[in-house]
């Protein structure tokens, strides 16, 4: 059940952040918001090349920021991996694994203030089985994000730490969105390996301890994203309802 679980949250965080992503493409100027998102850019472009390099997989075409209007970013669209199989799970799940490692040395050492005041019982290995337990579940989702929000007032957001600690954390959670082209093979990486991993695990009764002391990291992800996706929503929302009674009737 915890490989499941962490299966379905991984999941839940890659489509809201590819969610996210799309709504501030559809507010922002494409080529402004990747330059504000370029530090998490970075290492998911990092984890991207070290999967190509890692499999004998052919590197080219890979930027952070192509010079045009869209300053998106580019990568191997055709890497042919030399692994089979393997080869291209490791590359969809590597650029996801970069951003989470990189959330988690960034929580340890400017998060603090941040992580401990919000709650760790939301996100857990315990799936609802009922439908109340899923509208519990929906409803706690609300709860979270409330929860990140009064964190980062209390923490302090003017100071440099918390502004920085923030500032970063939307970038690497953005960015865990797969880049265009890769959501399906992204994942298809992750049920592959939650499954396997479920499977082995419930078979052999072991499991690493390290993903169940990951749960806070995966905790505040989940946390930021829900945040970002409730204040998109809402803003997108109302720019649409401001453009529909500007227009005559």
């Amino acid at each position: 059940m915890l490989y499941l679980a962490l299966t379905f949250w991984l999941l839940v965080i890659v489509l809201t952040a590819w969610g996210v992503h799309r709504l501030w493409s559809g507010m922002v100027k494409p080529k402004v918001l990747n330059m504000v998102l370029l530090p998490g850019t970075l290492v998911a472009q990092i984890g991207h090349v070290l999967g190509l390099l890692v499999t004998g997989a052919t590197v080219s075409n890979t930027t952070l920021y192509k010079d045009d209007e869209s300053g998106d970013p580019e990568t191997t669209s055709d890497p042919n991996p030399r692994i089979p199989v393997l080869g291209p799970i490791i590359i969809g799940l590597l650029p996801l694994l970069a951003c989470a490692t990189a959330i988690f040395f960034l929580a340890r050492g400017l998060g603090q203030p941040v992580m401990t005041r919000i709650s760790a019982n939301v996100v857990g290995p315990a799936l609802p089985t009922t439908m109340a337990g899923l509208w519990q579940l929906l409803r706690d989702q609300i709860t979270l994000a409330e929860a990140m929000v009064s964190a980062i007032t209390t923490a302090g957001f003017g100071s440099w730490q918390t502004g920085l600690f923030v500032y970063l954390l939307i970038c690497l959670t953005i960015r865990i969105a797969p880049f265009p082209g890769n959501l399906r093979g992204s994942l298809g990486a992750i049920l592959i390996l939650g499954i396997s991993a479920a499977t082995i695990t419930s078979l052999f009764d072991v499991a690493d301890p390290r993903v169940q002391n990951g749960w806070a990291v995966l905790n505040v992800t989940v946390a930021t994203l829900m945040m970002l996706l409730i204040t998109s929503l809402l803003i997108r929302g109302g720019v649409g309802l401001a453009h529909v009674l500007r227009e005559p009737t």
